[in-house]
């Protein structure tokens, strides 16, 4: 079944919904999201930005800052290997924190972020320097 424009722009208004409803529960102090990457087709990829965006409306609606990671960062962070494999990223998320079972692999990515997050956090904060300075390799 093909979405009518209509039916994704009601999509993007749920997820918009949906963001601030999980802001207003959890209370974050700041955001954390992988960076757009290429994706094999481009319609895909093309909804795949769409709703990004509309993440990230929804959460500096909210006056959140946002630290965006590449991909190759997150899986460096995590594995240590910037080429990692989905598999071993996921397999790391579980053994960092300590979680029985095989995770979900939107799961393993939206946590392996978060662990990025905390990682380049606790080393800008240790270095006293912002946290972009920090994971720069400059």
């Amino acid at each position: 079944m093909l979405l009518g424009a209509a039916d994704f722009a009601q999509r993007l208004k749920r997820l918009v919904h949906g963001v601030h409803a999980l802001i207003d529960e959890y209370q974050p102090q700041e955001v954390a999201i992988e960076k757009v990457f290429m994706a094999k087709n481009p319609d895909s990829a093309l909804k795949l930005g769409q709703a990004r965006g509309a993440a990230l409306c929804a959460v500096v609606l909210r006056d959140l800052p946002v630290s965006e990671y590449a991909a190759t960062e997150i899986k460096l962070a995590v594995v240590g290997r910037g080429g990692a494999e989905k598999q071993q990223v996921q397999h790391m998320v579980g053994l960092m924190l300590g979680l029985q079972g095989k995770l979900q692999a939107d799961a393993a990515d939206a946590l392996a972020v978060a662990i990025t997050h905390a990682h380049v956090r606790a080393t800008a904060n240790r270095l006293g320097v912002a946290a972009r300075v920090a994971w720069s390799r400059k």
